[in-house]
């Protein structure tokens, strides 16, 4: 009998969850068994994350050792970055003009959620603002930013680091090899913790169907609708347009990252599959120096699918409440979308906290976004499958701008790749 491949498995565990969380709807024994499950699989995630990140950097910075060259590449990322989310959120603020999700939307069937715990994130984050968020890159404890699993100041001391034992030349060779020998045991560790992923979608999943129900779907179905159609034009349009102008296909992209795809759409968290696409990426033909550094920053900078989001959702309360945004305020809303996008990428519910301070900042009223809290795990699904597709695809345009992209490898993967799919 043919072994069936993780996506098979997931895919399995994901229509199961679905079939047993319809069954057990309401039930709090059934919820409550399946819970701990689905906590111990996203802890098992976060507990490898900052040890990949980390050892992945300090590998590919010593190897390259080269301040000039990583401000070159940083810079490069950077502003790739922020031209394609600014474009993500362009074609979702059209995509709201054009669809009308919340039109003619009565509030009075839909079910409101508690966003409290949201709007209390907010207010921090509305307080801190654009120059603490560049402040707060600067670690003062890297332990603590570890402990918090805080990417950003995280990557920001790697670097240094890196470059510290690229400085130090013999002497920061032992050190090299601890890490390349730490980052070997957690893609070890990462295939084990793998392992488990079907029983963590399949809890993730049949709880989120458990609580909810597939009826609080039905009202809000235009905004999911609305949402995935977006992201699907983005994902092969724009993305399309983007792999075309690098010389990559973005079909054969997608197949090579059918499992991470899967995975990152049923857990609804990126940080699943961080360290299996840094690890397919340099095996189709990126430098591990260039992978270690665009994929982990991107999870900051390059949240294609959660821009689109942002800028549908923000649209959406404003029709729900039937005010009607000029061009002049839409644009105000892009801008002002490009900095707080950018800002919460380190809190939890990071999106929604990015709409309700955009919805503030704009005057909208904030409890439009309690009716969409029920409905936030479905288009959290979407918007992670998309932000892993941007960033995978940004470690290929960054390997080919800077020259430094294997086409042989890349070719040799493919067909690999195929052959093991024909056999």
């Amino acid at each position: 009998m043919k072994k069936f491949g993780l996506a098979t498995q997931i895919f399995v565990a994901l229509v199961l969850g679905i079939v047993v969380g319809a069954l057990f709807h309401g039930n709090e024994t059934a919820m409550a068994i399946m819970v701990p499950i689905g906590d111990i699989f996203i802890n098992l995630i976060k507990m490898i994350v900052v040890p990949i990140v980390i050892a992945a950097l300090v590998v590919s910075i010593a190897g390259v050792g080269d301040i000039k060259k990583l401000g070159k590449l940083g810079g490069k990322t950077i502003l790739y970055f922020e031209i394609v989310t600014t474009i993500a959120i362009a074609i979702g603020l059209l995509a709201a003009n054009l669809f009308h999700p919340g039109s003619g939307l009565d509030t009075s069937n839909l079910e409101k959620s508690d966003i409290s715990k949201y709007e209390e994130t907010t207010k921090t984050a509305e307080s801190e603002g654009f120059a603490e968020t560049i402040v707060h890159i600067v670690p003062k404890n890297i332990f603590e930013s570890m402990a918090q699993g805080d990417l950003l100041p995280i990557i920001f001391f790697s670097v240094f680091f890196g470059l510290g034992i690229a400085a130090i030349g013999e002497k920061g060779k032992p050190v090299l090899g601890f890490f390349e020998g730490v980052l070997e045991a957690m893609f070890w560790v990462t295939n084990q913790v793998m392992k488990f992923a079907p029983f963590g979608v399949f809890a993730l999943i049949g709880v989120t169907v458990a609580k909810f129900g597939i009826a609080t779907l039905v009202p809000l179905g235009n905004l999911v609708l609305a949402v995935y159609v977006t992201m699907v034009f983005f994902v092969f349009v724009v993305l399309g347009i983007i792999a075309k102008m690098s010389g990559t296909n973005i079909f054969v992209l997608l197949k090579v990252l059918k499992d991470e795809l899967i995975l990152a759409f049923t857990t609804a968290s990126s940080e699943a599959v961080l360290p299996r696409i840094m690890e397919k990426m340099e095996k189709f033909g990126c430098p591990k120096s260039i992978t270690s550094f665009v994929i982990p920053t991107g999870y900051t900078f390059n949240l294609d699918g959660s821009s689109i989001y942002q800028a549908l959702a923000s649209l959406f309360v404003a029709q729900m409440y039937g005010i009607n945004l000029s061009i002049t305020q839409q644009i105000t809303l892009l801008l002002v979308l490009m900095v707080t996008s950018k800002g919460m990428a380190g809190v939890p519910g990071a999106s929604f906290v990015v709409v309700l301070t955009t919805l503030g900042s704009m005057g909208l009223p904030l409890e439009g976004m309690a009716f969409i809290a029920g409905i936030d795990r479905i288009l959290d699904m979407g918007r992670t499958a998309v932000n892993v597709v941007g960033n995978s695809l940004a470690a290929i345009v960054m390997s080919k701008w800077e020259g430094e992209f294997d086409q042989e490898k890349a070719n040799h993967y493919v067909d690999s790749f195929k052959q093991s799919e024909a056999a």
